[in-house]
């Protein structure tokens, strides 16, 4: 959430940040609504002041009959405030959290994700000398990709992995952790994007499930038509290693010596894809269930864009490392999360579809998380300030799947194995057939 300070100095902006994110929240309100409460709460301290001051006046002594009287006047005033009071701040609670949070100067303002920006497109488009078959044509013939039986078992949206498929799955696992937790890699990517810290990324396998009280911190709870939620344990499923990653450290009041702290989680991951009925309905790009790797890291304020920079060149260099042609999109207001301040996409060519689509992410929320979930850093002038907290996948390992075997076909079907994960792959294999 915002800081309410700010928002009262800042009307103006905040109405155009959620005109821009099209969202509808009444900022004017909500300033009522904190003006209100505001007042209420010094007539409260008030009737407790006086309270206090009858109290001190009759220690020891008997209190006259209008002291008695006066007391229980401001009992039955003080309850009606305090039964008014919270009604003010619940309703002044659901307003604040429904605030997005500011967008940066450089997000493009727009509505879909056509007024996205291209900041670079790198390599071409794959070209073949044969027509090239989409990832379901090629995983059906070779059996390493089954939907019928997952729909007659699970529904739809749902599939079998099998044998070289798994076996490529893990070795990109493998691949992307083996780079994270590399100090070498991290420095030389530090350095390329001015990032201070070489720190690599420490490895987790989070919970998959989370409370509803949690998800709401990480504002990822809605839109809750999209999540897995079951009422009776109030807890849901989470739809990305980040919503159990992000408040590792809620509460919590960190050392600035020791930020940046950066998680590399991997699990498998939930969503109805509420809405997108007929959209992306075949093959594996669009599932209820999906594995992901996933990044996430809490840092200073000073250096949380430093973060965004140094994962997105993380992003890159994964990427560019299985020779797949991308383009880096910066997204406009429209197309962003409510929490962003700055979102990036990977999109990876696709030649089933003969376009690009987006793999990857990379949100920079700065604290707008961190002010719901309480984790502070203790500053070197030893003021507390909330951390800045990124997110950004790794590997989405279905889409990532999909762009290796379209790109990596050859005429008589079968899929070569990208260099850098063949020593990965039991018995170094070079093709898929």
């Amino acid at each position: 959430m915002l800081d309410i300070k700010f928002i009262r100095e800042n009307s103006k902006l905040i109405k155009d940040v959620v005109k821009n994110k099209r969202l509808t929240v009444d900022v004017d309100k909500l300033l009522a609504l904190d003006k209100a409460k505001r007042q209420m709460q010094n007539e409260l301290d008030g009737l407790r002041t006086r309270k206090n001051e009858l109290a001190k006046t009759n220690l020891g002594t008997k209190p006259a009959q209008e002291q008695i009287e006066e007391g229980k006047k401001l009992k039955v005033e003080s309850a009606e405030l305090e039964a008014e009071l919270k009604v003010k701040n619940n309703e002044y609670n659901e307003l604040m959290l429904a605030v997005p949070n500011l967008h940066s100067n450089d997000t493009p303002v727009g509505q879909t994700e056509d007024e996205n920006k291209i900041l670079k497109t790198v390599g071409e488009p794959t070209k073949f000398d044969f027509e090239p078959q989409d990832h379901m044509a090629l995983g059906t013939k070779l059996g390493l990709i089954d939907t019928d039986k997952s729909a007659a078992i699970s529904g739809a949206r749902f599939n079998y992995l099998f044998g070289e498929a798994v076996l490529l799955q893990f070795a990109i696992i493998q691949f992307v952790l083996e780079t994270l937790t590399s100090r070498k890699i991290i420095k030389k990517l530090a350095t390329k994007t001015n990032n201070p810290s070489a720190k690599p990324f420490t490895p987790v396998i989070p919970p998959v499930m989370a409370k509803s009280e949690i998800m709401k911190k990480m504002d990822r709870f809605d839109p809750i038509e999209d999540r897995y939620y079951f009422e009776e344990d109030d807890i849901l499923l989470v739809g990305s290693a980040e919503h159990t990653l992000g408040p590792l450290h809620m509460n919590e009041i960190i050392k600035e010596k020791d930020l940046p702290i950066r998680y590399a989680g991997y699990s498998t991951a939930f969503r109805r894809e509420a809405g997108t009925y007929g959209k992306d309905a075949s093959g594996i790009l669009r599932r209820h269930q999906f594995d992901k790797a996933e990044m996430e890291t809490f840092s200073s304020r000073e250096q949380g864009m430093a973060e965004q920079d140094l994962i997105v060149a993380i992003q890159e260099y994964l990427v560019q490392a299985l020779e797949i042609p991308y383009q880096l999109v910066l997204k406009c207001t429209g197309d962003m999360g409510k929490p962003d301040y700055r979102a990036i996409d990977i999109e990876c060519w696709m030649p089933g579809e003969n376009k690009y689509r987006e793999t990857h992410t990379s949100d920079y929320m700065t604290d707008y998380q961190a002010r719901r979930l309480n984790i502070k850093y203790l500053a070197k002038n030893n003021d507390k300030e909330f951390v800045h907290m990124n997110d950004a996948t790794a590997f989405a390992i279905g889409r990532i799947l999909i762009t290796i075997m379209e790109n990596y076909q050859i005429a008589d079907g079968a899929i070569k194995i990208p260099t850098v994960l063949q020593k990965y792959m039991p018995g170094n294999p070079k093709v898929i057939k």
